[in-house]
């Protein structure tokens, strides 16, 4: 489901079944790494969508957690950590955390949740055939990952 008030009427009827909430994580800048900052963000949100689609019903998708490079990796960990703490309390089991900046990566142990983290795949010049083709390679992969969380 995403966040939009159609698909939260929908949660509210069928909170019980819903139990995964998506955040995805997009860094924002204006400096030399503008163009690489946005294929990350992009490729993230596209993704992102794509996992909703999957599993409608079972998860919400949340609005992007964003988050600036200069901001410092400890200020963007304690806003995140806030999100995390008001998710769970409000009766989700299970976070799951999607980018594909690897700067997560070496803060995964610190996160209230689980994260995925996948390398970008460049969609700017691919046509929307290739690119669902792309997407649709990545789920394979993703629907395992998410298996293995829902089981735990």
């Amino acid at each position: 489901m995403k966040w939009t008030t159609k698909d939260i009427d929908l949660y509210l009827k069928s909170k019980e079944y819903v139990d995964t909430a998506i955040v995805p994580l997009l860094p924002v800048t204006f400096d030399n790494n503008l163009k690489k900052t946005v294929e990350i963000g992009e490729f993230t949100t596209v993704l992102s969508q794509e996992i909703e689609r999957q599993f409608k019903g079972r998860v919400v998708l949340f609005p992007s957690f964003t988050y600036s490079e200069t901001e410092g990796i400890e200020s963007s960990l304690s806003r995140l950590s806030s999100w995390s703490d008001e998710s769970l309390t409000s009766g989700f089991k299970h976070l799951i955390f999607i980018t594909s900046d690897t700067t997560w990566k070496q803060h995964e142990e610190s996160l209230k949740g689980s994260l995925i983290s996948i390398p970008t795949l460049p969609l700017e010049h691919l046509d929307d055939r290739l690119k669902q083709s792309m997407l649709q390679d990545q789920m394979k992969g993703l629907i395992t990952i998410f298996m293995r969380i829902w089981q735990d």
